[in-house]
């Protein structure tokens, strides 16, 4: 299953990466996220892999997070280019996926995120996958929406009603 979802941000691209790449940011806009922690490799950078915990509910969800691609960068590892493409795998029990986000510069002060996905999964859910597309699509668009909304306006979906 493949598809995408954009978003435009009213900010510099540069902070907008700045907040995407902020550890300590992310449970502001990244709802039920436990935690992120690296497992090998330095945060953010081409071939760390994490471990991710997400909460929904009584739901615990791990998850190993792999940084596969992350271009381009200067030699401090800041993006140098008016485009940073940054991808990511993702495995759970029986599902893989990839995300490419693209983050590219629109206005000196605006910023357009667009996020390609990528399923594949495996037993029961590789049946019930194409039933819920739609879910994966709304999830993903609620996931830009809330960055959106902690990016310009300091929204923290920890104190949103759910």
């Amino acid at each position: 299953m493949k598809y995408t979802v954009s978003i435009e941000i009213a900010l510099p691209r540069e902070r907008v990466i700045q907040l995407l790449q902020d550890p300590a940011q992310r449970p502001k806009w990244l709802r039920g996220l436990v935690s992120h922690e690296p497992r090998s490799g330095v945060e953010g950078q081409l071939g760390t892999v994490s471990k991710v915990v997400f909460q929904s509910g009584r739901k615990t969800m791990e998850l190993t997070e792999t940084i596969t691609r992350r271009e381009p960068v200067d030699l401090h590892g800041i993006p140098s280019d008016r485009v940073v493409h940054y991808e990511r795998e993702i495995v759970a029990d029986g599902m893989w996926s990839a995300a490419r986000e693209h983050l590219s510069e629109t206005s000196p002060q605006s910023t357009l995120w667009v996020s390609e996905s990528e399923y594949r999964f495996n037993g029961f859910m590789r049946l019930a996958a194409p039933l819920m597309r739609p879910f994966f699509i709304k999830q993903s668009r609620q996931v830009m929406e809330d960055f959106k909304s902690f990016a310009e306006h300091g929204t923290d979906v920890r104190k949103a009603k759910a």
